[in-house]
């Protein structure tokens, strides 16, 4: 006879999310630019509600500007935004964050998935992170880079999956307490996850 089931509790222990160089300076240099601010959007109004932390960088902001402002009123809560001239958002500024022994799962989304975006998974692989990259919240400047980098990051030990599928993941229990406003958020946003889809995956 099987065990009774346990009271609910998330599935992902210790969840963040990454948002890399998601800057204003990029909006038309960026293939698909705003299915990626569709989908971090979507991920941000989940994090509110799961209350997992957010990580913020920007790419050289006395240059390239500023987080583009449709998140502004996302990320009042955000752990840290950091400014960075690095490629990889591991820098000491935001890995401080990060002593405990035990690893985190850590979502990416963000530019470019072949510069910014390999470098950060890797560095977190190496220190010993979970690490989910968004293939509907990642991008290049060239769409060929796109899928090249995230076949990389797939034998490199990065999951690559989808937002909806990381939010449920992170869930892992439709009995939890937030379970029902994070399903509103995803029914909310259905057609924008659709457009992501079909926009960024287009070329994989």
């Amino acid at each position: 006879m099987a065990d009774k089931q346990g009271a609910p509790k998330r599935r992902l222990q210790r969840p963040a999310i990454f948002v890399c160089d998601l800057q204003e300076k990029f909006r038309n240099a960026i293939w698909q630019f705003d299915k990626i601010i569709l989908t971090t959007q979507k991920l941000l109004r989940a994090a509110q509600v799961l209350k997992v932390p957010v990580y913020v960088t920007t790419q050289n902001a006395a240059k390239l500007g500023g987080t583009v402002p449709e998140f502004a009123p996302l990320l009042s809560s955000a752990v840290c935004t950091v400014d960075k001239t690095y490629f990889s958002m591991w820098v000491p500024e935001l890995s401080k964050y990060f002593q405990s022994s035990a690893p985190s799962e850590i979502v990416i989304v963000g530019i470019e998935s072949h510069i910014c975006v390999t470098q950060t998974s890797l560095d977190l692989l190496a220190a010993g992170h979970k690490v989910y990259v968004l293939a509907d919240g990642v991008s290049s400047c060239n769409k060929e880079e796109v899928g090249i980098a995230l076949d990389r990051l797939r034998k490199e030990g990065a999951t690559i999956t989808t937002s909806e599928s990381w939010l449920y993941e992170c869930m892992g229990d439709a009995g939890i307490a937030e379970f029902r406003d994070v399903a509103r958020v995803v029914k909310e946003t259905g057609q924008d996850t659709k457009v992501a889809l079909e926009g960024l995956l287009s070329k994989m």
